[in-house]
C-alpha cells in the first residue's frame, strides 16, 4: 500500500464525512457522524478530529501517514488562515480550525468552501474532467455555486465567491433570507421548491404527493417530489421546471463572464431528476446567452454525489500543499 495518504472532511449543517484516499485518490477508509447541533465549538472540533482518526482506522492507516487534509464547509471563512467565520447551524463563531488541526494531527490542513471542493472534485474526477472552466451550481436548502479556472479554484483575496444563488434572476420575486428581492436561492432551491408543493398538496392540486410525503415541508425532500411526479403530479413538474428554467438564466449570466466549457448541476434535486433538470436548464441557457455562445458549453449532472465535497476537498489540499 502507498505510503503517502490524503484525508477530505466534509463539515455540513447536519453531518461530518471524513474520508482517507490513497496516492492515487483511491477511497480506503471512511467515518461519517451527525454535527451534534449547537454543541459548542471546542466540543465540535473534538468530534471533527474523532472523525477523521475513526476513518484512518478504518482505512488501518496510521496518523503520521497523512500527507494533508483539506475540509469543505458550508459557511464564510478566511482561506487564507483556515478559520470559520460562522456557522448557524452550529453555533459557532471565529473557530481556527486549520490552526486547531494542523496541531492535532502534524500536518498540513486547507481549508475550503465546501461547493468549491465540491466542483473541484467533480474536475479532477468527475463530470467536469478536462474542462478549463468548470461552472458548480448545487441547488438544495440554499444554492451555492464554485468555479474551477484553469486547474484552480476561483477565489478572492482570502474569501470564497461565486455566490450564484444570490444572482438576481427574478425582479418581481421572492425576499430571499439574504435580505434581497429575487435571487436565484429564493426561486429555484429545494426549499422553494419544497415550499410550492406544499401549497399545492394543501389546495388539492397534488394527490400524488399528498399520499407521498403530505403537506410537511420537512417530508417533501427531492425523491418525494420526483416519485409524484412520476405519479402524474403535472403540477409538480412545473414547479421543478420552473426552477431549473432559474438556473438557465444564472448560467446564462456565468457563461457571459466567464466563457465556461462545462457547467456542472449537483444536488439532490438534480440527483433525483438529472434528464429533466440538465435539459430545462440548458434550454433556458441558450436562449439567453449570446448568439456566439450558444452550445459552446456542456451542462451536465454531477457524477459524485455526497462524495463530491470530500473528494475534492483533499485533491484540493494535495494541489495546495504541492505548491507550497
Amino acid at each position: 500500500m502507498s505510503d503517502k495518504y490524503w484525508v477530505g472532511f466534509d463539515l455540513g449543517g447536519t453531518k461530518m464525512l471524513a474520508t482517507v484516499f490513497d496516492s492515487e485518490f483511491k477511497p480506503c477508509g471512511r467515518e461519517r457522524k451527525k454535527t451534534k447541533g449547537h454543541a459548542g465549538s471546542e466540543t465540535g472540533v473534538v468530534r471533527i478530529s474523532k472523525t477523521i482518526r475513526d476513518a484512518l482506522a478504518d482505512a488501518e492507516i496510521d496518523v503520521g501517514q497523512v500527507a494533508g487534509i483539506g475540509v469543505g464547509f458550508a459557511g464564510p471563512l478566511d482561506l487564507e488562515k483556515g478559520v470559520l467565520f460562522e456557522a448557524p447551524n452550529l453555533g459557532w463563531t471565529d473557530v481556527p480550525l486549520k490552526d486547531l488541526l494542523e496541531n492535532d494531527f502534524a500536518c498540513p490542513v486547507v481549508v475550503a468552501n465546501d461547493v468549491d471542493a465540491g466542483v473541484f472534485g467533480e474536475y479532477k474526477f468527475g463530470a467536469a474532467r478536462g474542462a478549463r472552466c468548470a461552472i458548480g451550481i448545487f441547488p438544495g436548502t440554499g444554492i451555492g455555486g464554485g468555479c474551477v479556472y484553469n486547474g484552480t479554484i476561483l477565489s478572492g483575496k482570502n474569501r470564497s465567491c461565486m455566490e450564484i444563488g444570490h444572482i438576481e434572476v427574478n425582479p418581481a420575486g421572492p425576499r430571499c433570507g439574504c435580505g434581497q428581492i429575487g435571487c436565484l436561492e429564493a426561486v429555484a432551491s429545494r426549499l422553494a421548491v419544497a415550499a410550492a408543493a406544499a401549497q399545492a398538496v394543501y389546495r388539492g392540486q397534488a394527490p400524488a404527493l399528498m399520499k407521498i410525503a403530505g403537506s410537511d415541508l420537512s417530508n417533501i425532500r427531492s425523491g418525494a417530489l420526483a416519485q409524484a411526479i412520476e405519479e402524474g403530479d403535472s403540477v409538480i413538474e412545473t414547479f421543478l421546471r420552473t426552477a431549473a428554467r432559474h438556473v438557465g438564466v444564472a448560467i446564462a449570466t456565468v457563461v457571459h463572464l466567464l466563457a465556461p466549457d462545462i457547467v456542472v448541476l449537483g444536488g439532490g434535486l438534480v440527483e433525483a431528476l438529472p434528464a429533466l433538470y440538465v435539459e430545462t436548464a440548458t434550454a433556458a441557457a441558450n436562449e439567453r446567452v449570446l448568439p456566439s455562445f450558444v452550445d459552446t458549453f456542456q451542462v451536465k449532472a454531477a457524477e459524485l454525489g455526497d462524495d463530491a465535497t470530500v473528494t475534492g476537498a483533499a485533491a484540493w489540499a494535495n494541489a495546495v500543499v504541492g505548491t507550497a
